[in-house]
């Protein structure tokens, strides 16, 4: 089996010495000196931990020379795994490189035992790490129509996508503004008889009242001010094809009888017209508001209603989607990193937690935004929670420690293989290269339930 490598930064020789004699038979060891040595040695073998004393020359007696080298190997690979080696003098140092991105910090002299242990534990999780990214990568090849989601809430919605498309049937889609609704609908006309035909969408709260019959059933030359022409409506247009109305329930009720209407017989007129036309369009609605209130108040026709939601699917709020916050956000966070000329940007520990402790009123529209925004603002290679003007969120919060920050990669990259498994143990213990005995001790630890 391949020895995980091990880069050992000290400028005292024995202390060096004695580190790679004692280390060699479980690591491939390479050694440096100083900071451009580290540097160095680094770039070549990117080592899965690397033991970094923070007192370097060329002034071996003060820390920022290593903090300086933490830094750049940081800045080199924001994964990697650097415990820090330091004087019990130090140890206020130490907790400051902690918190610039360490794992970990040993104080010397050194235990040799218990730096087995610690190093035992560092690259367990970065090869946690790895296998998450692998992961990541792997769902991001799988998005199901461009959209990304391993949670519950949203294969449920994949699945009713698979199901409703082939069908001619009118659905009726639910959820909060910025959930990804027209998604939804874009989807369902992809994968339907008619996805060569034309998706055309409209946001009802968008046109002004006195225009929107003409918009979606089209008037003849004369039948208004202003129709100087005949004209086509959205109904015609999307003939062999699929209509997207957005916000469903602002629909005026004089339109709310003629789509009526045309829902029952395919058949319509344009404003001004007499003439009896035929679309075979499918209707897909959506709307963030509550229909059966608005049809309870008087404001919605009851049959209209009914013509709707033959069938009805709801699209999760974000904030539901669990794990989903952070695979999203990493996609946007890749996607935005290339658009904008910054490709190896990453989020820092506070974004990261951050994401997923905000409410996410605007849903997957508005982490879009954020993480855009984050990523043209971003001064160095890592998003922080004031890139996405999200501090205020972690104010009144206890600091995270090292142990609920490894257990949340932990919890995240367990929950993603038992999922990719479908729950077989086996199959997720072979992904996460564990034995089963080690996986269900994990689960028990991390309080993730057996199914």
């Amino acid at each position: 089996m391949t020895r995980p490598k091990l880069l050992i930064v000290e400028d005292d020789e024995d202390i060096r010495t004695q580190m790679k004699w004692a280390l060699s038979a479980d690591y491939e060891v390479r050694t440096a000196e100083d900071k451009p040595g580290a540097i160095a040695a680094f770039n070549a073998s990117r080592p899965s931990v690397t033991l970094l004393d923070l007192g370097l020359p060329p002034r071996p007696n003060e820390p920022e020379e290593g903090l300086a080298t933490l830094s750049y190997l940081i800045a080199l690979d924001p994964l990697a795994k650097v415990i820090i080696v330091s004087g019990q003098g130090d140890k206020q140092n130490a907790l400051h490189a902690v918190g610039a991105g360490a794992y970990d910090f040993l104080c010397k002299p050194v235990d040799t035992d218990e730096l087995r242990l610690v190093l035992q534990r560092a690259v367990y999780v970065a090869e946690l790490e790895q296998e998450y990214s692998a992961m990541q990568q792997g769902q991001r090849a799988e998005a199901f129509e461009d959209m990304l989601g391993g949670s519950a809430q949203m294969q449920t919605v994949f699945n009713f996508i698979l199901k409703v498309a082939p069908t001619t049937a009118p659905v009726l889609i639910l959820g909060e503004s910025g959930t990804g609704k027209e998604m939804v609908a874009q989807a369902l006309h992809s994968r339907s008889q008619q996805k060569n035909g034309p998706f055309i969408a409209i946001n009802c709260n968008a046109i002004p009242e006195n225009l929107l019959e003409s918009e979606l059933f089209g008037h003849e030359k004369g039948s208004f001010t202003g129709a100087h022409t005949q004209r086509k409506g959205h109904i015609e247009s999307a003939a062999g094809g699929t209509l997207f109305l957005d916000e469903i329930g602002e629909l005026p009720a004089a339109v709310q009888v003629k789509l009526l209407r045309f829902l029952q017989e395919k058949r319509f007129q344009r404003v001004g017209g007499r003439q009896e036309l035929l679309s075979d369009a499918r209707v897909i609605a959506a709307t963030n508001v509550n229909l059966q209130e608005s049809v309870a108040n008087g404001s919605f026709r009851e049959d209209l209603y009914f013509r709707l939601a033959v069938v009805v699917v709801k699209v999760p709020a974000l904030r539901e989607r669990g794990n989903d916050i952070g695979v999203i956000a990493k996609e946007f966070l890749r996607r935005y990193g290339v658009e904008h000329g910054k490709p190896r940007v990453t989020f820092a520990p506070d974004a990261i937690r951050v994401l997923n402790l905000y409410h996410w009123p605007g849903n997957v529209r508005e982490l879009q935004n954020r993480v855009q925004r984050a990523v043209i603002m971003a001064e160095g290679k890592r998003v922080t929670a004031g890139d996405l003007e999200l501090t205020d969120a972690l104010d009144g919060l206890p600091p995270q420690t090292l142990r609920e920050a490894r257990e949340s990669v932990e919890r995240d990259v367990v929950q993603e293989a038992l999922r990719r498994s479908r729950g077989k143990i086996t199959t997720a213990a072979l992904e996460l290269g564990v034995s089963r005995p080690t996986l269900y001790e994990l689960m028990e630890k991390l309080g993730i339930a057996r199914e």
